[in-house]
This record gives structure tokens, sequence and C-alpha cells, in this order.
């Protein structure tokens, strides 16, 4: 594949996910630069969105960059993502964890990377 295909394959990727999650899609702006470490994506958002971005824990930006990995790795490339934190920044407080009580009747659904993948629709 060329160049030009997976810009647009990793870019679009993430510009699509991050619109999904934050109240402020039109606010966010992806940039994609090659160098000799790789493919480094930019990703700005606006100040209000950032702590979902970011997630709990940072556990958000974690998935976000382990997905870019993949795409990258499918293409033979080393794919990271930076996400600029703005002036003014908010997260919004942290909320209590629910206690989830499972039983061994009660199974959490596990599904494949593959999957979750899937059902997404680029």
């Amino acid at each position: 594949m060329t160049d030009s295909v997976n810009s647009v394959k990793d870019r679009e990727f993430i510009e699509y996910v991050v619109k999904m999650l934050v109240d402020n899609p039109e606010d966010v702006k992806v940039e994609r630069k090659i160098d000799e470490m790789g493919v480094l994506i930019t990703l700005d958002v606006n100040p209000k969105d950032m702590g979902m971005v970011i997630g709990r824990e940072g556990m958000t930006a974690k998935a976000l960059r382990t997905l870019l990995r993949v795409i990258g790795a499918r293409n033979n490339a080393r794919v990271n993502l930076k996400i600029n934190e703005p002036e003014g920044s908010e997260r919004p407080p942290r909320e209590p964890r629910e206690t989830h009580t499972q039983t061994e009747s009660q199974p959490a659904e596990k599904r494949s990377l593959d999957d979750v993948m899937n059902d997404i629709q680029i």
C-alpha cells in the first residue's frame, strides 16, 4: 500500500474515534507526520473534552495508542499518538466506581479484538 493510503487509515481512524468520544467534535484536529522514528499522530481537542480523551487513569488514551499500533503493524509502520493538552483543560471530577458482584452463573461477555474492530464501521 502507498503511504497516502496508510495515512488516510490511521489518521481517519483516530479522528473518527475521538470525535465519537467528545462533546465538541468540531474542535478535534489530527495531524500526521513522518520522521526517522516512524509515524507521529498529533491530537488536539477542546479543553473541556480532555478528560474524555485521556479517560480514567489514562485508559482511553492507552487504548487509542494500542489500536494505532495494531493498524501500524498491519502496514509495517510504527505509529505513535501524542495528545496535546491545551491550556485550561478540564477533567471532570472522578465518580466513584461501581462494584460489580458477578457470579459464576453470569460470566462477562468476552470479545476478541477482531470482533470489536469489525464493529467499528469506518
